[in-house]
């Protein structure tokens, strides 16, 4: 097999169509190397950072409380990129409780929620597939925003990313480009360490996927979704994480010019080794600040247990159920709270209150009655 080095990449080519060129992606199941010293530093410290995050994620009791906070900023973040106002506290609030102008915002960003939490558990039993991906951007779509544009099937129809096609600031290929495309990226997913040659590193590979799959832009809408989630999925699969706790769409949203230009300057530059490099700096960035949170999580769990907790005498035990129940579910109303702990709605009411002067819970509503509580130092984290 042919060794290419990645300052040689070759993105593609234009393809004139009635009125407007539309871009062929080449493909990318080959071997790469990568031969810049700038990348392959990047690369070292991003790995590096990777293998510590993991080992924090495996010292946390109960990890998957704080998994459910990750996920759920990220769903909120990812789907702001493509428009979608829900907030991150409002992510976490029942839909019961969301202004109904606001609801169809708050199930996309719960789908993107069920979209990861499901393809994850697929992944026990599937690799990351042309089937996998038609899957979870089946439960992306679902019930929302659109809806109509063939959730879980790739597109049978041109698509464009601009105001319109004429005046589009990217078209990608033809639909008919697409199944040879996705076959080829399901290959390269793939291609173990050992299968035809190909040893590309675990980052560099997944930030091609990337890239290759905003390119070929394979449904009419979620492209953007779906490719971040790839990333996570990619990570998952492949074990370089045990738990899904990097998620580059924060690093993506603030950089957001940059990210979208980085895409295009590989297209029409071949500048892939300044995407892969954007792309390092944002694993570095965002396992440095996934750390961070994990060790203030740490730091408020054992100050609310060593300190505020013991303040509460006889009722501690209690207490410490109902600070379990508030990292599964951060902002709940005292219906909920008294249903988790399996209590009477005054118990719970006296409980609300202990935990308001520890400083722990936060009335949102401003309300006398369905008042609703965040946990507020703990949110605050993510």
């Amino acid at each position: 097999m042919q060794i290419r080095d990645i300052k040689d990449f070759k993105a593609g080519k234009w393809a004139q169509q009635l009125e407007y060129k539309s871009f062929i992606p080449t493909f990318i199941n080959q071997q790469w190397v990568l031969s810049d010293a700038k990348s392959q530093l990047l690369l070292s410290e991003a790995d590096r950072l990777l293998g510590k995050l993991d080992a924090f994620s495996t010292l946390i009791p109960n990890v998957d409380f704080f998994i459910k906070m990750h996920i759920t900023k990220e769903a909120t973040v990812s789907s702001k990129l493509e428009g979608t106002q829900t907030s991150f506290e409002e992510a976490l609030i029942k839909e019961e409780h969301i202004n109904p102008e606001k609801r169809n915002d708050w199930q996309e960003v719960h789908n993107y929620i069920n979209a990861i939490n499901e393809a994850i558990k697929q992944l026990e039993k599937l690799p990351i597939s042309n089937r996998l991906i038609k899957q979870t951007h089946k439960i992306l779509l679902s019930g929302v925003r659109g809806k109509e544009k063939l959730p879980g099937e790739y597109r049978k129809s041109q698509n464009w990313i601009g105001s319109s096609l004429k005046d589009a600031i990217f078209v990608p290929p033809a639909h008919d480009e697409i199944y040879a495309l996705m076959q080829d990226l399901e290959l390269f997913t793939n291609a173990e360490l050992t299968d035809n040659g190909i040893q590309v590193p675990h980052l560099i590979k997944i930030a091609l996927i990337h890239y290759q799959f905003e390119t070929i832009h394979p449904f009419l809408d979620g492209n953007g979704r779906m490719g971040r989630l790839l990333i996570t999925l990619y990570l998952i699969d492949k074990k370089i994480l045990q738990y899904p706790t990097l998620y580059l769409s924060y690093y993506f949203e603030k950089n957001r010019r940059s990210y979208y230009d980085k895409l295009m300057d590989v297209r029409e530059k071949n500048a892939l080794s300044a995407w892969l490099q954007f792309f390092l700096e944002g694993v570095i960035e965002t396992a440095q600040d996934s750390i961070k949170t994990f060790e203030n999580i740490i730091a408020l769990r054992d100050k609310i247990e060593r300190e505020l907790l013991p303040a509460l005498g006889k009722k501690q035990m209690d207490a410490l159920e109902l600070i379990k129940c508030l990292y599964r579910e951060p902002i709940m109303d005292g219906s909920q709270i008294a249903e988790r702990m399996n209590v009477h709605a005054s118990t719970a009411n006296r409980m609300i209150n202990d935990f308001v002067n520890l400083g722990l819970l936060r009335e949102l509503t401003g309300y006398k009655r369905n008042r609703i509580y965040i946990f507020e130092p703990y949110v605050k984290l993510f």
